[in-house]
């Protein structure tokens, strides 16, 4: 059963020092083994949001908890011990020059010295299916590859929370398949919190349970990620757009070829409604491929 409120805002409000209202009165909460995905235009408020969470930033009002554990200066070494934080640029996470210098400067920092050490380390390489790199240079690694190391310096550390903004940015499809499928094993395995912000949208379904649109410091919906996108308006109002596959289903509706009993938000759940479909005959199929 899900534990609501491993990560808990309540009328969080923040302010930067030139005036600019980054946060109004947030409400946001992640129950403990959640995959929650944070959604909205640039500027929304998303990645001051998420510096929330570890104390980068405090708020100006309300407060932010993190395990029952108040987000203050007096805290912030617990807190972060909990939380990993993975930026959408590996390149601004990554600064050793090899791997495995590159895992360990987290461990040092927690006391883990000899044995214990080698021993997180291979397994943080051995999680992301970067076993063998230890001696490389991240540098010289491709943009996936970067993502995963960066991942393996927090996993290494064991957090509770990762929080992730844009993991498959600039990952070309079979990338972003293999960390979505990286990140879904670490949530079930490792039974981690996932809290990550995207843009890219095709990923939401398969990497998460719930969603928070946000815009303008503010959040504008959350629910379940299939109730979320079922506001299609509200979805592109806010510069966002349908799954392709949702789209498509759109698409199949209006121009009278099939209507889905509900939207498919991946191909996984269209090809089981086309399958379970009772009556197999209501499906054009000859409409469909004058579309193709």
């Amino acid at each position: 059963m899900i534990q609501m409120g491993l990560i808990e805002l309540s009328g969080v409000s923040f302010a930067y020092p030139n005036g600019t209202q980054a946060l109004s009165g947030i409400d946001f909460s992640v129950g403990a083994g959640e995959r929650v995905a944070v959604l909205g235009p640039n500027g929304a408020g998303k990645s001051t949001l998420f510096q929330l969470f570890n104390g980068l930033l405090l708020p100006a009002a309300g407060i932010v908890t993190v395990n029952g554990r108040l987000v203050e200066k007096a805290y912030l070494k617990e807190v972060r011990r909990m939380i990993g934080m993975v930026f959408q640029d590996p390149d601004d996470q990554l600064f050793s020059s090899t791997v495995r210098q590159e895992i360990a400067y987290g461990l040092i920092n927690l006391g883990l010295a000899g044995d214990r050490m080698e021993e997180a380390i291979a397994w943080a390489l051995q999680m992301v299916g970067l076993s063998g790199y230890e001696n490389k240079s991240p540098f010289n690694l491709s943009g996936g590859e970067k993502k995963r190391v960066a991942l393996a310096s927090v996993l290494a550390m064991r957090p509770e929370i990762l929080v992730l903004d844009e993991p498959t940015a600039a990952l070309d499809p079979i990338g972003a398949a293999k960390i979505i499928r990286l990140l879904n094993h670490i949530n079930v395995e490792l039974g981690i919190t996932l809290v990550f912000s995207t843009h890219d949208v095709d990923a939401v379904p398969l990497l998460a349970d719930r969603v928070y649109l946000m815009d303008k410091g503010e959040i504008s919906l959350s629910g379940p990620t299939a109730k979320v996108f079922s506001r299609r308006d509200l979805i592109r109002a806010h510069n966002l757009r349908l799954p392709r596959v949702a789209h498509l289903a759109e698409l199949l509706a209006r121009d009278g070829d099939y209507r889905f009993p509900v939207l498919p938000l991946t191909i996984g759940q269209a090809k089981k409604m086309l399958l379970d479909s009772e009556d197999r005959d209501e499906i054009d199929v000859l409409a469909i491929n004058r579309n193709v």
